[in-house]
């Protein structure tokens, strides 16, 4: 799934600029801003995780004889 590998290194790459903005010297922030993003992206990912499980439980619904 090349679109996959695509799209999953995208947002890894986003990730770790965001990571960067950890750097004090460069960048001013508060442990509110810090909740914040983190929880941002700890939220997303549950979102996604929960996409791709409500998908895989989809077929156990379906009746068939």
């Amino acid at each position: 799934m090349k679109l996959a590998e695509g799209r999953t290194q995208a947002a890894l790459d986003a990730i770790r600029k965001i990571g960067n903005l950890s750097n004090r010297r460069a960048y001013e922030f508060d442990e509110g801003d810090v909740k914040k993003i983190i929880k941002a992206l700890r939220d997303a990912a549950s979102d996604l995780e929960r996409k791709f499980e409500s998908t895989s439980e989809a077929g156990k619904d379906i009746f068939k004889l």
